[in-house]
Formats: structure tokens, sequence, C-alpha cells
């Protein structure tokens, strides 16, 4: 529970589910942060396999784990009653599907009663058990992000790698590159031109029509670059489903058989070479290609399976509005260093919440319709929702895009995993640490709290403003972000003291503060109250 500045009051019940069956904890290193491994009471085929996916896990984290039945829902009570501020879910791929994600993110906003989710949570799966296991165990070790390719123009200054490629989204036909040892990145031409021989003559008809007799084979450049850099991150956009990936202007695709990718050009297939490093995938630019469709033949269990992506988090419905998952980017690279990956993604969908309960905290909880004709005729509930707000057409698609997006994302991978960018020098400007201290006599009768937690936010001679707020990232789907902090340890009950009049949030985890007005040079401090 939390006491915050903004207006509406959560709308979110708790929602009681089926018991579970709880099983050993080992020696555990949570204290603060107990970590829930959530299993099925037993595993199709070889069941042995996929337990020692369950023990690895509750081995590392000393976790709990809970089983049950026909879904991960049936354990809410459970998980109420553990309260963890870490949940995996251990589960394969045939049971894994677009309804199944949408439910995980609703059930972790229902342990209280407020809008936001109370633990960080993914999905330990794999083409088979041997791929699930091998995503815990390369989760093992701390990862530090410093190559990258992608398929996208907006990571362009390549300033957090030392390495990075990319084929341009914008200017279909041009591509990137910062080779290893240079400071900066150098744009040119692709040179590859696609064989049209064998294309059908839509196909034919289509890039003719867009690019004359010289068709740019952006699909291969990709692949020159990623099987040629073997990046720590790659970052895809444009179209997608759950079995296939394009590149922008391409005849060819990437697709999926028997857990591994294949390059599909008319007259011509081949498999793309297996990792072996460990990697982080983010399409967020893409639709549909994060839902494994309740299959192990899906692109999601391909790119876990050979391209070794031990995180990896994208959209399990078409995406167009793209927040959750441009916004949990942004998060990542801003002040780069400071999140984990499936902290930033978990910081942003916060965010997010937050912004939707000002708005109306009708929409922190009303289900979304994905299958009506949204784009034809704006859902009427919607409608009824804003009539008091008087919003104008751009503001309520405002409002529809952000209900479209808050329960669509999926993440795959140990939530707990140490993976982050490295620091760009020179803009690490500030710095913010907190303390737990005990509140006084006087001032725990006053305030009913008996400790609280103190924020410092120091920053630099040359902090910048705008660079803590994202730096004009992504602006057509993501603003300026609030200053953020995760704390380290979670705390019971937060609230604000009685008179703090600054745009702010508080939660168990975290802490939003919107239009922060620091300066270069200063000490900026917050308190919260807590039991």
């Amino acid at each position: 529970m939390k006491k915050m500045s903004f207006p509406f009051a959560s709308a979110l019940c708790a929602i009681a589910a089926a018991a579970a069956v709880a099983v050993g904890c080992s020696n555990s290193d949570a204290g603060s942060e107990p970590y829930a491994v959530l299993a099925p009471a037993s595993f199709p085929g070889d069941s042995s396999a996929w337990e020692a996916v369950v023990s690895a896990l509750q081995q590392r984290h000393g976790a709990r784990v809970l089983r049950f039945t026909e879904s991960p829902l049936e354990l809410e009570s459970s998980l109420k009653e553990l309260y963890p501020r870490y949940v995996a879910v251990v589960d394969v791929p045939e049971n894994i599907g677009r309804d199944y994600v949408i439910g995980l993110n609703r059930m972790s906003r229902r342990m209280d009663s407020d809008p936001y989710a109370d633990f960080l949570w993914g999905i330990v799966t794999g083409y088979d058990a041997e791929g699930a296991l091998r995503m815990v165990e390369d989760s093992q070790e701390p990862m530090v992000i410093r190559t990258g390719v992608g398929s996208i123009k907006e990571l362009e200054s390549a300033k957090w790698f030392d390495s990075y490629a990319f084929v341009d989204d914008h200017q279909v036909g041009m591509c990137g590159e910062k080779k290893p040892g240079e400071d900066t990145l150098a744009m040119r031409r692709i040179s590859y031109v696609t064989d049209m021989t064998g294309a059908n003559g839509r196909i034919r008809e289509y890039v003719h029509r867009r690019f004359g007799d010289s068709v740019p084979d952006v699909l291969r450049q990709f692949l020159e670059f990623y099987e040629g850099y073997g990046p720590d991150l790659v970052v895809t956009a444009s179209h997608a489903t759950e079995n296939n990936l394009e590149m922008p202007g391409s005849v060819g695709n990437l697709r999926c058989r028997d857990g591994r990718l294949y390059v599909d050009y008319p007259g011509e297939q081949r498999f793309v070479a297996d990792r072996d490093s460990r990697m982080v995938y983010l399409p967020i630019g893409n639709c549909l290609i994060g839902n494994m469709n309740n299959t192990a033949n899906s692109m999601a269990a391909a790119w876990m399976n050979s391209q070794k992506a031990t995180a990896f988090a994208g959209y399990v419905v078409t995406t167009w509005y793209g927040r959750n998952g441009w916004g949990g980017l942004k998060y990542l690279i801003t002040n780069p260093g400071r999140y984990t990956v499936p902290e930033a993604f978990y910081m942003n969908q916060q965010d997010m919440m937050a912004q939707m309960e000002e708005w109306n905290d009708s929409l922190t909880a009303a289900p979304f319709d994905y299958d009506s004709d949204y784009f034809q005729t704006m859902p009427p509930v919607l409608v009824d929702m804003a009539a008091p707000a008087k919003l104008t057409p751009e503001e309520l698609f405002f409002w529809l895009g952000f209900w479209h997006d808050r329960d669509v994302l999926a993440y795959y991978g140990d939530p707990k995993w140490n993976v982050r960018m490295q620091e760009v020098p020179g803009e690490t400007d500030f710095k913010v640490t907190s303390r737990i201290v005990r509140c006084g006599r006087d001032e725990a009768s006053a305030t009913g709290a008996a400790r609280k937690c103190v924020v410092t936010v120091e920053t630099s001679p040359g902090f910048s403003l705008r660079r803590m707020q994202g730096d004009g990232f992504k602006e057509e789907h993501v603003l300026d972000l609030p200053f953020s902090y995760f704390f380290p340890e979670r705390l019971s009950n937060p609230r604000l003291p009685e008179g703090e009049s600054r745009h702010m949030v508080v939660d168990e985890n975290f802490l939003l503060l919107y239009d922060p007005a620091f300066e270069p040079g200063q000490t900026y401090t917050f308190e919260i109250l807590c039991d």
C-alpha cells in the first residue's frame, strides 16, 4: 500500500485464486526480496529435464516453488501470502500464448490494492528443457552490454556501444556501422541488391513500385552485421509475426524451424548461424514476435534456443502505439548502467500505470478487448471513461495507446539477472543513494511510521536534466521520463509525508518524481515514511 499525490484512488480488487502447494526452500539469499518459482504440478514427457530447470532457479535464489495444475493464475492467493519481489514461471512453450502473458501482467498487480506490479516476473522456457536450462545457466553471472546490432535508426549515435551496426528503417537502403576501435558511426548505402527471381507477382509489383529495379537487400545486410559481430544486444522493429521477421523493403524473411532461425529468400533458404554466446533480444518495435503462440515452433523459441537470447522482451499482440516496448528501451539507455534490463521494463510499466491512474483509475484495471476492431471504432467504454475529461481526439488516442499496451509485453528470462548497459563516459552526472532510519519518538507518534527511507540525489556540475529525462529519445512514443529510483530493498507500507507537494509516486519497490526541477551541482532529498 502507499500514498501518492495523484488524485485518483485505485479501482483494483484482489481476486482469490486456488490454493497452491509449496515445496522446499533452500538457503535463501533473498532477505526482503523473496523469490518464487511457479511451475506445473507435472511436466509432459520427460519431466526430469524440466524439473532440473525448476531446481536450478530454486537453488540459485533460495526460491519457494509453487505448483499449478492448469495455469499460474491459480497461485494468486499463495503469492499474496509469500509476497515475493521476483517471480519466475517455468513452463513448456505449448502452454504459453497471448492470454497467458496478459494474465501474468494483470496478476502481478493484484497482490495489494494499488495499481502497481508488486513483483518483477519472467517466463523461463525454450524450444525444449535443455534450452530453458541454458537460459538459467547463462543468467547466472552478470553481463554488461557493450556491442549491438539493430534494424532501427534510433540508436544511431551508438554512444552506448564499443561497436554497433544497424540497417536504417527510416531511409530504407541505408545502413550505419561503428566498428571496434572507432569513435563514431559512419552511414553508407547498402550494396546488396535483392534477386527478384522467383518472387511472386504481388511482391514484385510492391517492391518495384517502391524501389524501382534496384531493391536494397536489407535483410542480407542485417545478417552480415549480426553474424559478424555476435552482439550483446539486438533491437529490431518493422513487420513481424509469431513465425517471421521482415526487414523494411526486403523480399526475404527470417523464419523459424525446429528451434532455429532460417533465411527465406525467393529460391534460397539457409539457417542463421547458431550462437555460442548469450545475448539480449529486444524486438520492441515488432508485432506479435513475443507470442510463443502455444508452440515450440515460434520465433521466440528459436531466438532463445539457437541464438541464446537469455533475456527477451516482445509484444504478444499487434503493436502500433509502442509505449511499453519503446519506453522500456528508453529507461534502459537513459543514464545507462542504472537499471538492469528487467528493472528498466518494470519501471517503464509502473510509469505507465501511474499516468493512467491520474487520467482515470479505471484504465489501470479494465480489460482491453484485443479481438475488437478498435481502430475503426473507439471502444465505447473508453469514450465513457474519458467523457468527464473532455479530451481532444489526439488525447483520447493517447489513452487508447496506453490502455492497449498495458498488459501485452512478455518478458522471457530470469527477472533477477544483472544485465545492464555499460556506462557512457561523461554521462554519469548524478548519484542516487538511500538509507533507512528509525523515526524519533515524536515523529513516529505524529506520522504513525516506525521508519523512513531517505533518498538523496546529488547532481554534478555538468548535470543535464534533459539527458536524465531521456534526451528526446523516441518522443512520438515516449515523452520525458520522470526521475525514477528502484529501491535496493522493498519498503513496507510506504507513503509520502504530509505536506509533500512535489508530483511524486511511491510504492514498495520504487519512486517516481514527475517534472523534476533538478539543477547542476545541487543535492535533493526525499523522505518516504514506512513501517
